[in-house]
């Protein structure tokens, strides 16, 4: 199964939340994001969120959002909820509220939306660098602020960077939250395929914990889940649309 991986979505005379190279390659803009959602609508695929996805449909791509920006709401959502889809959008919790990333109010509109809310950290550090009260904060009190601010509970978490430890692991685990499928440099081998930087073929359990380790069996044993990072710079998804059901090891 496709996890597609957003983050900020440009608009035209409007400032993104960051402006370093490292940030804005992920960035896309309106009409390319239109462009793809449709694509994948006309291919008979259904976007969905990570919670459907782990109940691992057919026909169907998981769509997730890093970050929290503001034009989750303003752009992403009133798409998606026009084509049917659904999303996960990982916020992180320290940036609610800052100029360019979601309010409070915002993210209880998108959940009233229908849209799922998972947890991207605080304040976006890689968490293999911390100790463990820097984990607690950066993992269960950010847990904590955003279900205070959605009156939801939240059950998905995605590390940033996608850097994570047998620490960060349990964690989670004693948070009550389950990782998502990570995303790292360290971790996977990138192949360009069109629009799609694809973050290799993964094992999600092999990235998760130990194979007998019930973090593991809680993504199901998917051993054909493929991570894509959505960049801006090119123009083919015929690999996506043609590869993302072909099961892999």
């Amino acid at each position: 199964m496709a996890f597609l991986l957003y983050h900020e979505i440009a608009l035209q005379g409007r400032e993104l939340c960051e402006s370093e190279p490292g940030y804005v390659r992920y960035v896309l803009d309106a009409p390319q994001f239109e462009a793809q959602m449709l694509a994948i609508k006309q291919a008979g695929l259904e976007g969905v969120s990570v919670s459907s996805a782990l109940e691992f449909p057919s026909r169907a791509v998981g769509i997730t959002f890093d970050d929290g920006c503001e034009t989750d709401l303003l752009v992403a959502a009133p798409l998606l909820k026009k084509l049917g889809f659904g999303a996960t959008f990982y916020v992180t919790s320290g940036r609610v509220g800052q100029n360019g990333y979601m309010s409070a109010s915002q993210l209880r509109e998108i959940c009233g939306l229908g849209f799922e809310i998972g947890c991207h950290s605080m304040t976006h550090p890689f968490l293999t660098d911390l100790d463990r009260d820097g984990l607690r904060r950066e993992i269960v009190e950010a847990k904590d602020r955003l279900e205070h601010f959605i009156a939801q509970p939240v059950h998905h978490f995605s590390c940033p960077g996608g850097r994570h430890d047998a620490r960060v692991i349990e964690m989670a685990r004693d948070a009550g939250i389950e990782l998502s499928p990570p995303v790292s440099p360290e971790q996977t081998r990138p192949v360009q395929i069109g629009m799609l930087l694809a973050v290799s073929r993964l094992r999600a359990e092999s990235k998760l914990a130990p194979s007998n380790d019930s973090a593991a069996e809680r993504w199901h044993g998917h051993s054909h889940c493929m991570l894509a990072c959505v960049i801006a710079r090119n123009v083919c998804w015929e690999m996506l649309l043609t590869s993302a059901y072909v099961p892999f090891s």
